[in-house]
């Protein structure tokens, strides 16, 4: 795990990366992350989040549509980081579809993880995000209100097209 801190504005951007390995040696059923879905990560992330006395997430389409360009980004090119490949942070991404547009301030953060087979179910990857410190953090801080979750097949690592790999674009 790797914890790659931001600033823009004096604001700032906390981010952090968990690569999740298969958690099981015996092979589920096909269809294993098939119910990896943004919804099923946001009714986690806001259990938890209740669990915790922080204010529940809402879903937010922009960054929704950062977050799903970054995992189909990272399985596309074969890289797990927050930088993508053409030097753009996690802000930058955000700002391009105009989330930052009209507000005076901002905080934006950023998990990713990615996993194969029983770990690339949203529980699994919600629990080793509670079970990261810098990602737990972020998860849980109240000040950001909404989030986008993006879901790609596949992971940034050849051989692993049962995997999901996953961005959560947090905004407040």
């Amino acid at each position: 795990m790797s914890i790659l801190p931001a600033r823009r504005g004096g604001l700032p951007l906390l981010a952090a990366v968990v690569a999740l390995a298969a958690a099981s040696a015996t092979a589920p059923p096909a269809s294993a992350a098939a119910h990896a879905s943004p919804d099923a990560v946001l009714r986690l992330l806001n259990a938890a989040r209740a669990r915790h006395g922080a204010p529940s997430l809402r879903a937010d389409r922009r960054l929704a549509r950062a977050a799903r360009a970054h995992s189909r980004d990272m399985v596309a090119n074969r890289y797990f980081a927050h930088l993508s490949r053409s030097g753009e942070r996690p802000s930058r991404r955000i700002a391009h579809t105009g989330w930052m547009r009209g507000r005076r301030r901002w905080h934006v953060g950023e998990n990713l993880a990615w996993g194969a087979r029983r770990s690339a179910r949203p529980a699994a990857i919600v629990a080793a995000w509670l079970d990261s410190p810098a990602h737990r953090r972020i998860m849980l801080d109240p000040v950001y209100r909404g989030v986008g979750v993006g879901i790609a097949r596949g992971t940034p690592f050849p051989g692993s097209r049962r995997g999901r790999t996953y961005t959560a674009d947090f905004g407040g």
